[in-house]
């Protein structure tokens, strides 16, 4: 069980200690203070789970339910050495658990497999977190994380929604995706100008893609950066010469990349690299 600061009355901010911690701008900090949303997302973590890493747990509020549960053998990213300190001093069950490094250049094979990944994401990098989770796939069959509430409805978001974008198609290409509740401003210390939102990525029975994979990415991230045009004009640059008779995907490249599903930017990919 591990051992509270000092003084808590229901929220971080009130404590002592936690204004030692000092949220920095540069990092992104905004430390969530409001323990019914800390237990609501430690109830969205899937029953299964045993291996666990939360990026950036700042001070604790999230940490101290992980390391609470006796199922669970939990890892914790901090690269701010002040909130790393606080929490090996309020924490004492966080010892030899602490990496002061940066997720998004880590080696990540010091933890064990499967990993699933948590956490109160910086808003600056919460995007750069997204795809090294992707870039780590077939070791994390799900993540748990506060996005900015725009950032989570792109994710989230179908095809044919003006939401849909680059992260939808990628991430679903290899999660299922799910909204789980929306964030107010005044459960962070300091408050974020923005609404933020809770989502959970649960990894799907998609081992490889049925294309190249590179060049799906590719692909995908060409048709949304003018996504006003056409397919056709949208991916000139990658079609060859006779791309308005390539079998099968003609009617494809009168649409817009929003109006297509995973499957249609696979086939899309065949296609082109056929």
């Amino acid at each position: 069980m591990c051992r509270m600061p000092a003084n808590v009355t229901g929220s971080y901010a009130e404590t002592k200690d936690f204004k030692m911690v000092r949220p920095k701008k540069h990092l992104g900090q905004h430390f969530l203070r409001d323990e019914n949303i800390a237990r609501k997302i430690i109830a969205s973590i899937s029953e299964n789970t045993v291996n666990i890493v939360e990026i950036g747990p700042g001070t604790g509020v999230l940490s101290k339910y992980l390391l609470e549960n006796p199922r669970l053998n939990p890892f914790f990213f901090e690269i701010d050495h002040e909130a790393a300190e606080f929490l090996e001093r309020n924490f004492p069950g966080i010892t030899g658990k602490m990496i002061e490094q940066d997720f998004l250049k880590a080696d990540l094979s010091v933890i064990p497999v499967p990993f699933t990944v948590i956490g109160n994401f910086p808003y600056n990098i919460s995007s750069q977190i997204l795809f090294r989770v992707l870039e780590n796939r077939n070791s994390v069959p799900e993540m748990i994380g506060m996005f900015q509430k725009e950032v989570a409805e792109r994710i989230a978001s179908p095809p044919g929604s003006k939401r849909y974008g680059i992260l939808s198609v990628l991430v679903k290409a290899w999660y299922d995706t799910e909204y789980l509740f929306t964030v107010n401003e005044s459960v962070f210390y300091p408050p974020p100008n923005v609404k933020s939102a809770v989502i959970r990525l649960k990894r799907n029975q998609t081992k490889r893609l049925a294309c190249d994979e590179d060049l799906f990415v590719t692909l995908v991230k060409t048709a949304f950066n003018q996504r006003r045009k056409t397919l056709r004009n949208a991916l000139k640059g990658m079609l060859p010469k006779s791309s308005g008779v390539l079998p099968g995907i003609s009617g494809l490249l009168d649409t817009r990349a929003e109006q297509l599903a995973v499957e249609e930017f696979v086939h899309l990919t065949q296609s082109l690299k056929g």
